[in-house]
């Protein structure tokens, strides 16, 4: 079963290169990189090559994935990035060393189970910043929370402040943006009496801060999983050059399983199809189409695969299978050829959780 199909590659070298790249871009500018495995599903390889290519701590948002990752070896600081359920409370301190919080009921019950086994766990507190997932609105309210931790907590450590941007709202972390985060971790320096050790600035969309040179000198860390697994989103999304990291690190390879010419519109009455939709389709004559074994149930929206070769359309697809357009194709494909893909993050995601995706590494 090792040579079978759907595959994806991943390719660790270029991995390990991406996560020393970005580690010495950002440490050039005063900030450390949080490596984020949650992308690839925390996959152990992939979480030794955040560790090998230099990031001060692995980070995800589900803590059976820091569990493979510490049962790995790796001894790096482990961090949860999702805020913690009070039903996970006793793993995570079991697990993790930080974890990111905006619930002072959720921290309270924290110090209670550091206290039970004997430990002392780091937050950051999370600000919303106007893109509107986790964190403090209110400016009082944080530095309210902040000072009961700092005087009536005796098993947490209050460590930074921290926010998202990108991630749900699309908001831009601009220099002003982050500015926002910067004056009000001075606020909670001020309220303390004392300097904080992480003003965390966001996720990979902030990278644009350090390619542009212009990060507030508060921000210190930044937690980076897709700027270093794919590469993409500031290439695509935002024209920068990325030409020093590798886009290359996965690859999906999926086998043909029929080539037929066929109708390009389905005959008979349209209803709806396995997931309950009704597809529009353009009549466009017989033309030639291969099917492919992988569909939704591998790797999510088939809109998101990225043919790696000319002459390719993607027309669809349905739980196992994908039906592809190959009359334009450079290449004459046959029953058992392999078709190569470039994979998005949310593709990535998929895939990484299916069993029934080989996972080669390369």
């Amino acid at each position: 079963m090792n040579n079978r199909y759907p595959r994806l590659e991943i390719n660790l070298e270029h991995l390990r290169q991406n996560v020393a790249t970005v580690v010495e871009k950002c440490g050039g500018q005063g900030v450390q990189v949080m490596g984020v495995i949650k992308g690839a599903t925390g996959i152990p390889e992939v979480a030794k090559a955040f560790d090998e290519g230099g990031a001060a701590m692995l980070a995800s948002s589900r803590l059976e994935q820091l569990e493979d990752a510490i049962n790995a070896g790796i001894t790096k600081p482990m961090v949860l990035i999702r805020i913690p359920m009070l039903s996970e409370v006793s793993d995570v301190i079991r697990l993790t060393d930080m974890s990111l919080n905006s619930e002072l009921e959720v921290i309270k019950a924290l110090n209670a189970e550091a206290r039970k086994q004997g430990k002392l766990h780091k937050i950051i507190l999370m600000a919303e910043m106007g893109d509107l997932r986790e964190g403090y609105w209110d400016r009082d309210e944080v530095l309210e929370v902040a000072e009961y931790i700092e005087n009536k907590l005796v098993n947490i450590q209050l460590v930074g402040i921290g926010t998202n941007v990108g991630c749900y709202g699309a908001i831009l972390p601009t220099p002003e943006k982050l500015e926002e985060l910067a004056d009000l971790a001075e606020k909670i320096e001020e309220r303390l009496g004392r300097e904080l050790e992480y003003v965390a600035g966001g996720a990979t969309a902030s990278l644009m801060r350090i390619w542009d040179g212009n990060i507030p000198k508060k921000i210190n860390l930044l937690r980076v999983g897709e700027g270093i697994l794919l590469a993409m989103d500031m290439d695509r999304f935002y024209h920068y050059d990325v030409s020093c990291l590798h886009q290359d690190v996965f690859r999906l390879k999926a086998e043909v399983i029929e080539v037929k010419n066929k109708p390009t519109h389905p005959i008979g009455t349209i209803a709806v199809d396995a997931f309950g939709h009704t597809p529009e389709y353009v009549d466009r004559g017989i033309r030639k189409r291969a099917l492919l074994a992988v569909g939704k149930v591998d790797y999510g929206d088939y809109k998101d695969l990225i043919p790696m070769e000319e002459g390719i359309e993607i027309l669809g697809a349905s739980s196992d299978h994908t039906i592809v357009d190959v009359e334009d194709a450079t290449r004459d494909y046959k029953v058992g050829d392999i078709m190569t893909f470039d994979v998005c993050y949310a593709t990535l995601v998929y895939l990484t959780n299916c069993k029934n995706v080989n996972i080669v590494f390369v």
